[in-house]
């Protein structure tokens, strides 16, 4: 394995997010803090307790999925889409490195910024709710897990992109709805049926239902089918992406 190659890939990419901190860092934090500030304090006051859990520590684990999802996605498709734009492209297809090694270097840097980000929210959250989790290893695995997958996504959409509208495209009008229908900020089983059928049929669903599991011990859906769902989109999107480099789609003129 072409090691520096890896190494050089993920260095840029990480030194990127270092010169833009006030996006990638303070942004999401005031977001966060804005978050507890209207749905935990103004609304989650006047709720009661989502299965013994208040609802500002509840909405927690659905915030740092918001987070995770729509970083990962950004950072990834416009880590691989901005040597498209510029025609360097070439110089990394024709460089001394595999398929997934080049994987390795961007979706490694587009998971680490996303991981990292999730990780601040959790410690602002801890400033505004008292928090505790249950399973922090399941919570580690859930938190490497869906950055990766979701960076290998994001990957796959920075391909797609023809136009930078392109890139927005997809979070704006898919990830983002979904996540807020996903159970981000209330329990599928606050839904009257057919609505939380319907609900099931939503992939997030299950990400924010794993990722609550392992702060509360109870989720909406068994753990283990979390777990199968990811890994299931995760081997997905390598399989898509292997196919885009063995035939070149939009990486090749």
């Amino acid at each position: 394995m072409n090691l520096h190659g890896v190494w050089a890939i993920y260095r840029f990419e990480m030194a990127r997010f270092g010169r833009t901190f006030w996006q990638s860092i303070v942004t999401p934090v005031i977001t966060t803090a804005l978050y507890f500030i209207v749905f935990g304090g103004a609304i989650g006051s006047r709720m009661e307790a989502i299965d013994g859990v208040g609802y500002g520590s509840f909405i927690v684990p659905g915030l740092i999925m918001l987070t995770l999802l729509t970083q990962s996605l950004s950072n990834a498709s416009f880590g691989i889409y901005f040597p498209k734009f510029t025609g360097t492209i070439y110089e990394l297809l024709s460089a001394p490195v595999s398929t997934f090694e080049l994987l390795l270097g961007y979706v490694g840097a587009a998971a680490s910024k996303s991981m990292l980000i999730g990780l601040i929210i959790l410690a602002t959250s801890t400033f505004f709710v008292d928090l505790r989790i249950e399973h922090p290893a399941m919570m580690v695995a859930f938190l490497i897990l869906t950055s990766v997958t979701f960076s290998l996504f994001g990957f796959i959409i920075g391909i797609w992109a023809k136009g930078f509208e392109q890139l927005s495209l997809v979070p704006a009008l898919l990830i983002t709805p979904l996540t807020f229908l996903g159970g981000a900020f209330y329990s599928i089983d606050m839904l009257p049926d057919p609505w939380r059928t319907v609900s099931l049929f939503n992939p997030v669903v299950y990400l924010v239902s794993g990722f609550r599991w392992s702060f509360f011990g109870q989720g909406d859906v068994s753990v283990w089918l979390s777990l199968g769902v990811t890994f299931a989109f995760l081997l997905a999107c390598v399989a898509l992406v292997g196919w885009m480099f063995k035939t070149g789609y939009r990486l090749k003129r």
